[in-house]
């Protein structure tokens, strides 16, 4: 079952594992949000869509990784975001439920 919200996506973050039956790109958020980057990283390369580069620039920016961020948010249609990487996550997560 896809979490309703936010804060029960949040709550989902104690058990092993994303469902399966997520959408990819939950999954590689929810890998994120615990701190797995390399499992997200992965899945987001892996998604050919503008929710997949905009995951895809997201990971990167976290990472530092400014330039390789910009061509992932032109690559989703998206502006180089001039808040916080949490509130980032969660306009994320909230676009995947």
């Amino acid at each position: 079952m896809i979490p309703e919200n936010y804060p029960s996506f949040q709550k989902t973050l104690a058990q092993g594992k994303p469902l399966e039956t997520w959408p990819l790109a939950l999954q590689a958020l929810w890998y994120d949000a615990c701190g797995d980057w390399e499992t997200s990283h992965n899945i987001a390369q892996d998604l050919h869509t503008p929710m997949g580069s905009w995951i895809h620039a997201y990971l990167h920016r976290k990472e530092g990784d400014d330039w390789n961020a910009k061509y992932w948010y032109s690559q989703a249609g998206q502006s180089f975001p001039g808040y916080g990487l949490e509130e980032e996550l969660q306009i994320l997560v909230e676009a995947n439920l």
